[in-house]
């Protein structure tokens, strides 16, 4: 189980087989220009409900160590929120697949150098239907009843959106997802490492499994 769990978070966001797509821009609101998502599976079948993995979340189980890092990439967190109102944290189509959430716990995270913003994001939702609902929502498209996470009000101005990655997963009754991009309009930035380090913090859920 212990190196199921590893393998799980440290495979790069480039692996064969990832569903990566661009996104369908326009309106006001950032989206990642790419996701890649997975809804839950029977791996998770002990959590597939709150009535069954009922105590809330913590800031400290799930950012327990002020910084994430892989593969040389090391992003320092800057910042944490507790959301009991769900809805305040989406947009879209998805402030409808967020009913009956419980909490949304959602963090900062920048490079040393200020070229790379991320944000990660856990929803403790009713049950694993209702999390593969939310997946769902994210991956839509924006004219299609879709939607996505909403950027922290102290994210950077310069976010680059439309140069973003984003990882949604659904891990039983949980959805968690990281979002990572540059900041500024210089040159190519690598998100590779950054996303691996973010997504990281889905070993919060990986750990209730293993109580």
């Amino acid at each position: 189980m212990r190196k199921w769990i590893a393998a799980a978070v440290a495979v790069p966001v480039v692996a064969a087989g990832a569903a990566a797509f661009l996104w369908l821009r326009g309106g006001d609101l950032p989206r990642p220009a790419t996701l890649r998502s997975e809804t839950t599976s029977a791996i998770y079948a002990p959590i597939a409900t709150r009535a069954a993995d009922p105590a809330p979340l913590t800031v400290g189980e799930v950012f327990p160590a002020g910084s994430v890092a892989a593969g040389g990439a090391t992003l320092a967190r800057q910042g944490t929120e507790t959301l009991t109102d769900c809805a305040a944290a989406v947009w879209g189509g998805a402030e409808e697949a967020v009913a009956g959430c419980g909490q949304a716990l959602r963090a900062r995270y920048a490079s040393a150098d200020g070229r790379v913003f991320g944000q990660f994001v856990i929803f403790n939702l009713a049950d694993a239907a209702a999390a593969d609902r939310l997946v769902r929502a994210f991956s839509g498209p924006r004219d299609g009843g879709g939607g996505f996470v909403r950027l922290a009000p102290e994210a950077p101005d310069g976010f680059g959106a439309a140069r973003s990655w984003a990882q949604v997963r659904a891990l039983g009754h949980y959805v968690t997802v990281s979002w990572v991009g540059p900041v500024g309009g210089g040159g190519r930035v690598d998100l590779t490492y950054p996303q691996v380090a973010l997504d990281s913090l889905s070993l919060a859920v990986q750990r209730r499994l293993t109580r």
